[in-house]
């Protein structure tokens, strides 16, 4: 493969998972939409409704893989284009409980896919460089999130637009990644270029250190995205515009996974998975307790922790576990997306019977977990490193 179509498949790449990021912005909006206040919905209900965006992306992705590994990473990218097209229509079209589900059904399915073929698409061009990339790739996430909440701000808030304008802009990263794939070829994943059966790969997801990692995802994923995608409800006491701080959080995401590569050289990945716990845990507890300006730095500080927990996780997986292909990202990341379509639900009855500080409270018990069992990780792994480098010399 040529440098030119690396490069235009790293930004096909990109411009996908733009559009993925700001389908989950934009739902953040349509919250509001179809609320109490609006369509008539509890919250609860609607975290029904945009529970298959989490586990529709689950299903693809832990389907993707092997249908990635089977048909190639070509195809399943215009899986992902047409399970896109199908869902931006049936959301504009979206008026109950029952058609913005199945809208949302189709949104997942081509969010999952995206990520199902270009995390193993990333870390086969780029082999000696995954922890650096995959976060350069993912950094385009909470850039897709600020492009959402700023769109959703000022067509909706400002120029007082109809949601569905908001919805339709969707179509605009839609039509140029599609552009940018026409005519490409792309690479086998990495597990077909090491010559390592499927077999041989299913065994690697019942490794000890798969399983624990697996896990840890749960937690991760749980703590960014269930409270981003909820960030209207859990901010309605502070006094603050809670897409505003939407898209500050994703702003400092952006800064940070650019400078990915430097701070894995000096603190690993397993260093930098550890540092993301604390820091979302100590943001989470800011959150529960910050009104007016000050909500902004605690969301900062909050926005560190989670900058570097997905692309990270998939990095330490993909690093540690190569033979596990396609297969091992898709369903690592599957599992998060699986946890958020159950922490959504459980989040909206708290809402619907407590504020938005007890909510933040109780999250703040998952990044907790993560800071002893990631710090377990970061100690184990650097202990074996100093006795393997005493051994060498």
């Amino acid at each position: 493969m040529t440098e030119v179509h690396e490069r235009r498949l790293f930004v096909a790449s990109c411009v996908a998972l733009v559009l993925t990021s700001m389908t989950f912005a934009i739902r953040a909006r349509l919250e509001t939409v179809f609320g109490p206040y609006g369509v008539g919905l509890t919250l609860e209900q609607i975290g029904y409704a945009f529970m298959p965006a989490f586990w529709g992306f689950t299903l693809a992705m832990v389907i993707g893989g092997p249908i990635v590994e089977s048909i190639g990473m070509r195809k399943g990218m215009w899986v992902a284009f047409i399970f896109h097209a199908l869902g931006i229509v049936a959301t504009l079209m979206a008026s109950d409980l029952a058609s913005l589900f199945t809208a949302t059904v189709f949104i997942g399915l081509g969010n999952g896919m995206v990520e199902a073929v270009c995390n193993p698409l990333v870390a086969s061009m780029y082999p000696q460089q995954k922890t650096k990339m995959l976060n350069r790739f993912h950094l385009w996430w909470p850039a897709g999130i600020v492009l959402g909440s700023i769109a959703g701000y000022l067509l909706m808030d400002i120029a007082l637009l109809s949601w569905q304008v908001l919805v339709a802009t969707l179509f605009v990263p839609l039509a140029l990644y599609g552009y940018l794939l026409i005519g490409q070829s792309f690479p086998q994943t990495e597990r077909m270029e090491m010559g390592i059966s499927a077999v041989d790969a299913a065994k690697s997801l019942a490794t000890p250190l798969y399983l624990f990692v697996g896990f840890c995802m749960l937690l991760s994923a749980a703590t960014e995205l269930g409270t981003t995608q909820r960030i209207e409800s859990l901010l309605a006491a502070t006094g603050v515009n809670a897409l505003l701080v939407l898209a500050f959080i994703n702003g400092i995401m952006i800064f940070g996974r650019a400078m990915a590569g430097p701070i894995s050289e000096m603190i690993s990945t397993a260093g930098m998975l550890w540092f993301s716990a604390i820091f979302s845990f100590i943001g989470l507890q800011l959150l529960a307790n910050a009104t007016g300006s000050f909500v902004f730095v605690a969301a900062g500080v909050f926005a560190v922790g989670i900058t570097f927990f997905w692309p990270t996780t998939l990095a330490f997986i993909s690093e540690n576990l190569p033979q596990s292909g396609a297969v091992g990202l898709s369903i690592m990341g599957g599992l998060g997306m699986l946890s958020v379509s159950f922490v959504l639900p459980i989040m909206g009855r708290i809402l619907d019977n407590a504020i938005g500080t007890e909510a933040l409270t109780i999250m703040s018990t998952l990044p907790a977990i993560l800071i002893v069992l990631y710090g377990g990780l970061f100690f184990v792994r650097r202990k074996r490193r100093a006795a393997a480098r005493s051994a060498a010399g």
